[in-house]
């Protein structure tokens, strides 16, 4: 044990640290004790969901019940009995049952628990002052930020690893093939790898706020799984983009794996992406399945290792924000080109609202991932007046590229760069698709207001975080919220209907409600309006910079205060 205990350490100290924390003889009897009073429970619980001979049943002639083998009637079968007077038990069913409850059972377990201990261990981290003493150390990320995601959850696992034995019995006895059970596991390891990344990745640019975000990041990872579920049990189609989001759910493969009965499941073996026949086979699908993890961990990881060493930094670079962009983009685009033929093209106006929705979602995140903070702000502006003033080191043609390519420069032509490439699926679909000429012209205005608010919404926030205040970033967050949110709303309070007033829409945060009654003019209006808006958001923004750059001296002469670097 001390052999391999020096072994461990020498691969990865970060995990020989976490074990030795955690692997203590109380919690280990705890943990194994825990799992094994699950699993019984679990047959026990079963177990008392077979018919028995009681004095209730003695009153009716015939019993049903899910295991037994008659004919079926009220959805269930009726019970025989054989030469002794016992039950016919269709114990195959019952295993099955008993298997599906584990594989349940280890999903959500897994997901939310381990979501939630790996964000409060950077919490804890965080509060106890030695997440800065961790990263001072001179291990790599990938090896410090791997030792956190295999050790913190340790004891998870062992509750996990010990129910496997019962978890293949049930399935032997259910006669699921056992590569089904591998590809189920390896699909198990995948997701988890994948959202305990991401707890990783908030948990290390959020760790100064510690306590509530554990619960948030359990909560949310619950959420996302009961979503899905509702989506496989509720029929949603996947005909659109929000296959996709089901294919980050270990529940439909597992449920494609063991229970294809679900019509909903059944729609996964005629799945395409691009065209591709991707569910018609159980190792395309799972294959699918794993490359779409192991991509979106690949990006997570990226802005792991940006800024677990600097949690002030970006999570993102620039040039990697248009590749994450370019990525996102086609792979949901992949989900909506085929679907099925409708007399009218209801269809790819769903593909659209889709499209537009994921496209909006991950804008707002590019936006709060790519605004610089203040001071790194301040100190580009100064960097940028300091060139000016030097003529041997400034040239004409270097501003663009900074705020194209840099790193410090502020976010907004970055910003517009995204969304261009966000509304290329958008706009070739609008042109090209089966649409009339009225609804191409809507689809249009549609883009042109998406592109301009989310130009507004970038401003914004960078503007909100040039602000002197320490609370810059909740301020930019529930500014940004309060845009989006308020004029709607209070316009759907005061029961304005969008059909019959149209104005007041379009001139707020909602415009696409309007877009298919609204006048040409008025959409032309409002339009110009929200740019209007825009400029005069970015001429202030670029006076604050340029004030910003002025050197204490000159703004002392003019007699302003010079900008404070905090």
């Amino acid at each position: 044990m001390l052999n391999l205990l020096d072994l461990i350490g020498d691969w990865n100290p970060q995990l020989l640290r976490e074990i030795k924390g955690r692997l203590k003889t109380r919690n280990v009897l705890t943990t194994a004790a825990a799992s094994l009073v699950g699993q019984l429970l679990i047959l026990l619980y079963f177990y008392t969901q077979l018919p028995f001979e009681d004095t209730y049943s003695k009153h009716y002639d015939q019993i049903y019940n899910r295991y037994c083998t008659g004919l079926h009637d009220y959805s269930q079968p009726s019970c025989l009995k054989d030469a002794f007077g016992s039950f016919i038990i269709n114990w195959s069913t019952w295993w099955q049952d008993i298997f599906m409850a584990l594989c349940w059972t280890s999903i959500f377990s897994l997901l939310i628990l381990g979501t939630f201990l790996l964000m409060s261990d950077l919490s804890t981290e965080e509060r106890r002052g030695t997440l800065n003493f961790i990263r001072l150390s001179p291990q790599s990320e990938v090896n410090i930020l791997s030792g956190k995601l295999l050790g913190v959850p340790i004891l998870l696992y062992f509750v996990v690893i010990l129910a496997v034995p019962l978890h293949l019995w049930a399935g032997f006895s259910a006669e699921i093939p056992l590569p089904g059970i591998l590809l189920f596991y390896l699909v198990i390891a995948a997701s988890c790898i994948f959202f305990y990344s991401g707890a990783l990745l908030c948990g290390a640019i959020t760790s100064r706020y510690s306590g509530f975000l554990p619960w948030l990041g359990g909560g949310v990872v619950f959420a996302f799984l009961m979503l899905t579920t509702g989506m496989t049990h509720g029929y949603q189609s996947l005909d659109n983009p929000s296959a996709w989001l089901r294919l980050l759910s270990p529940i439909d493969s597992m449920l494609y794996l063991f229970s294809s009965s679900y019509q909903s499941i059944e729609d996964w073996f005629d799945w395409q992406w691009y065209y591709l026949p991707v569910g018609a086979s159980t190792l395309g699908f799972v294959g699918f399945v794993l490359l779409n993890y192991g991509l979106w961990t690949y990006w997570i990881w990226q802005g792991l290792q940006r800024c677990f060493r600097n949690p002030n930094t970006t999570m993102l670079s620039k040039r990697q924000s248009y590749l994450l962009i370019a990525c996102f983009e086609g792979v949901i685009l992949g989900c909506a080109v085929q679907g099925q033929e409708y007399s009218d093209n209801s269809w790819e106006f769903d593909n659209l609202f889709y499209l537009a929705f994921f496209s909006a979602i991950l804008l707002f995140g590019l936006i709060a991932t790519l605004s610089p903070s203040r001071q790194t702000l301040l100190d580009w502006a100064r960097y940028r007046r300091e060139r000016v003033s030097n003529p041997q080191g400034f040239r004409k043609n270097t501003l663009m590229p900074d705020l194209i390519w840099g790193e410090k420069s502020p976010a907004v032509v970055a910003m517009a760069i995204n969304i261009a490439i966000a509304v290329t699926p958008l706009v070739t679909w609008g042109l090209l698709g089966p649409f009339d000429s009225d609804e191409r012209t809507q689809i249009l205005f549609c883009v042109a207001f998406f592109i301009s608010l989310m130009m507004i919404y970038a401003t914004i926030t960078q503007l909100m975080l040039m602000m002197k205040t320490s609370k810059r970033s909740l301020w930019a967050t529930g500014t940004i919220a309060a845009a989006v949110l308020l004029p709607p709303t209070i316009i759907a309070v005061l029961g304005i209907d969008p059909y019959q007033n149209t104005i007041p829409w379009l001139f707020s945060t909602f415009p696409w409600a309007a877009i298919e009654s609204a006048a040409m003019n008025t959409m032309f209006l409002a339009l110009l309006s929200q740019l209007s808006v825009l400029t005069l958001l970015n001429l202030q923004l670029r006076r604050q910079l340029r004030l910003a750059g002025e050197s204490a001296s000159k703004a002392l002469l003019a007699g302003r205060s010079s900008v404070p670097t905090s």
